[in-house]
């Protein structure tokens, strides 16, 4: 998989940009603030129809314009396809896949991306809705399935959460919960076995990973955490629905839902010291050094290519061997690499691909 081509127009700070990238390593390099996180963005926005910056596509088109676009030409096992968002201040935004409309849903799992940006250098030691996230693009990206049920899911909760509130101020009966809590535990159900399922691989993966880097020295476990799942013994359903019986009270004070998908958590031990809580800045990143690997093998034994990697300056925040690991990894497996970087000393004199000096919003190579 790999992107054939770039077009945007009135995005961000692009008026017009047309851009021929290479199958290998794409390296865009100037000071910053002058558009190369742009590029990057623009690229994983196709792939899961959002921005990592941003939640408003309002701030994607240029400040001076009142329509934008994404325009991508990709290769998927060998066939060509052409992707664009189009986006308005005054209207919807706009999908089209190969000249047909198509909506979010249609759009995930089309085009596959693995970003890491300094902001992941604080996913181990941040907060749990992070490493959700992180979990959820994942699964999501090699099974469309997934993220149907994961937006279902969402719309549940979102029902149960306004009966709550209703409840607490009189206006509703609490036998109404019944029904929602009865969708909400099938759905819980198809999440977090999808998400057991995907840990299990991701571990193994990930601790291979992080064996290279350490010269095995290290061996990393990535475990799934269900919030106030100690006691499962009686299988999910059951025990799902004796929790949301126990905490009826407080979900109705609160107006939320106290157990679920939502609240769960990934664990991350190298040599059995918790990562979050012990771990040393060095050990938490190479810990997400190894979990984007492991992320790029994965969604390449689920969907049987290679994702297109996006490093978006972090070249500066690794040390010189975590460096050398990072690069020797994609130039060996061949994946098409797209890094925003302000040095090119961070790079070998030669054999790393193709340059683009990025100067306020103009890409020369």
């Amino acid at each position: 998989m790999y992107v054939r081509s770039l077009k945007l127009r009135n995005y961000r700070n692009y008026s017009e940009l047309e851009l021929a990238l290479q199958p290998g390593i794409n390296i865009f390099l100037g000071p910053n603030a002058q558009g190369k996180t742009n590029v990057v963005e623009a690229v994983y926005y196709a792939s899961l129809g959002h921005s990592h910056r941003t939640h408003l596509d309002t701030e994607l088109i240029r400040w001076d314009a009142g329509e934008g676009c994404i325009i991508l030409d990709f290769d998927r096992r060998g066939v060509m396809n052409h992707l664009e968002f189009q986006f308005s201040r005054a209207k919807r935004r706009r999908i089209l896949l190969n000249g047909h409309p198509i909506r979010l849903k249609e759009l995930i799992g089309s085009i596959n991306t693995v970003l890491f940006s300094p902001e992941d250098l604080f996913l181990i030691k941040g907060a749990p809705a992070g490493r959700r996230r992180f979990l959820d693009g994942e699964i999501s990206q090699a099974s469309p399935a997934y993220y149907h049920e994961l937006v279902e899911f969402n719309r549940i909760i979102s029902q149960r959460n306004s009966l709550l509130k209703r409840i607490r101020e009189r206006r509703a009966d609490k036998s109404m919960l019944a029904l929602w809590d009865e969708q909400l535990i099938a759905s819980a159900e198809k999440i977090i076995r999808k998400r057991i399922e995907a840990v299990r691989k991701l571990n193994m993966l990930a601790n291979l990973m992080q064996r290279r880097i350490s010269s095995d020295q290290e061996n990393l476990t990535v475990s799934y955490e269900v919030h106030g799942g100690e006691d499962m013994t009686k299988g999910f359903a059951s025990w799902y629905n004796e929790m949301l019986r126990k905490s009826q009270e407080t979900d109705i004070l609160r107006g939320s839902t106290s157990y679920g998908p939502h609240h769960d958590d990934l664990v991350l031990t190298v040599n059995g010291i918790n990562l979050r809580t012990f771990g040393s800045q060095g050990q938490q990143r190479t810990g997400v050094l190894s979990l984007k690997l492991a992320e790029l093998e994965f969604l390449r034994s689920e969907t049987g290519e290679y994702p297109i990697l996006l490093l978006d300056d972090v070249m500066s925040e690794l040390d010189v061997k975590r460096r050398q690991q990072l690069l020797q990894f994609i130039r060996r497996e061949r994946i098409q690499t797209l890094i925003t970087a302000t040095d090119a000393a961070y790079f070998p004199a030669e054999g790393m691909g193709r340059y683009y000096h990025v100067q306020s919003g103009q890409i020369t190579t």
